[in-house]
């Protein structure tokens, strides 16, 4: 499981960073969490093809987060893709979406479905879904989870052997959930396969205040990627514009009990955001104030 930060900055762009995209890459599969003004440009410098792009996630309808949508249709277009886009978010995506779509002479030669979500749907994949909660912010906005299905138990290879199962198609058998026939008897998967193991979680807050929604979907991520626009001393102004502070962010992750803490969509305001890592670091040290074109890959805990 791989993260590419493509923009990390909020409102506009600026000399140092791109506004609002990641990806996440599972497999071969790739979901767009944001698509800011610009994201296909910064996609031409990572490792992502947007052909592989199964579907995009708008947290909300702040143009920062949304604009970059019609063009990168285009490029795909342009690129001979012929597999549908979905497009999801919060109310009014679908309506919106559809308009820029049918701008001036804009046509595409795939389907693009978008689609709204309500607090709590869930969008399935082959080998993970994303799960939709209500933010807070000044307009309707959602954070996403992407959440790995279980994985299969340990294969106990010195209790097979002990059984009397031989390596080969046997083992297979099991490892499939199927009963097998041995010299000593019969063994069923449940004798030498271990409980299920968690699949990895990410969470992607997009633009929101502390919240208890936000709060509880983070609860033991291996990743949260969290709002960060303002440093403390701007709490007030945080909050009135629906926005979290790097402490905030990192009291989150804290709480929530996750793994690694991602800080994201910082104010034109900061070209430099170690201080703004600094002061998450105090709170919930293993924390990183990420750059565009940023690559982080996600390993199992377990």
């Amino acid at each position: 499981m791989k993260i590419v930060f493509l923009g990390t900055g909020g409102t506009y762009p600026t000399k140092v960073r791109n506004v609002s995209s990641v990806t996440i890459q599972v497999g071969r599969d790739v979901v767009m969490f944001d698509c800011g003004e610009g994201t296909q440009r910064q996609l031409m410098h990572s490792s992502v093809s947007f052909m592989r792009i199964k579907a995009i996630m708008v947290s909300h309808l702040h143009a920062d987060h949304f604009l970059g949508i019609p063009g990168l249709v285009q490029s795909m277009s342009l690129n001979g893709r012929e597999e549908p886009l979905k497009i999801f978010g919060p109310l009014g995506t679908s309506e919106t979406v559809k308009s820029m779509l049918s701008l001036g002479y804009f046509r595409s030669q795939f389907d693009v479905l978008p689609e709204d979500l309500d607090h709590g749907d869930t969008v399935e994949f082959e080998t993970f879904h994303v799960r939709a909660v209500e933010a807070s912010h000044t307009v309707p906005a959602l954070t996403y989870a992407l959440e790995e299905h279980p994985r299969p138990g340990k294969f106990d290879l010195s209790r097979a052997t002990e059984l009397g199962v031989q390596p080969g198609p046997l083992f297979r058998s099991l490892q499939g959930g199927k009963t097998v026939k041995t010299d000593k008897g019969l063994v069923a998967p449940s004798q030498v396969i271990g409980e299920k193991r968690r699949g990895r979680k990410i969470v992607y807050t997009g633009d929101t205040r502390p919240c208890e929604g936000v709060l509880a979907l983070a609860t033991e991520a291996d990743a949260l990627i969290h709002d960060c626009t303002l440093a403390s001393e701007h709490s007030s102004t945080a909050s009135e514009f629906g926005h979290s502070t790097a402490v905030q962010a990192a009291e989150t992750a804290k709480a929530a009990g996750v793994h690694r803490l991602f800080l994201m969509h910082f104010s034109p305001r900061y070209d430099d955001v170690e201080p703004l890592e600094a002061e998450a670091k105090r709170v919930f040290p293993n924390t990183t104030a990420v750059r565009d074109l940023e690559v982080v890959e996600i390993p199992y805990r377990t």
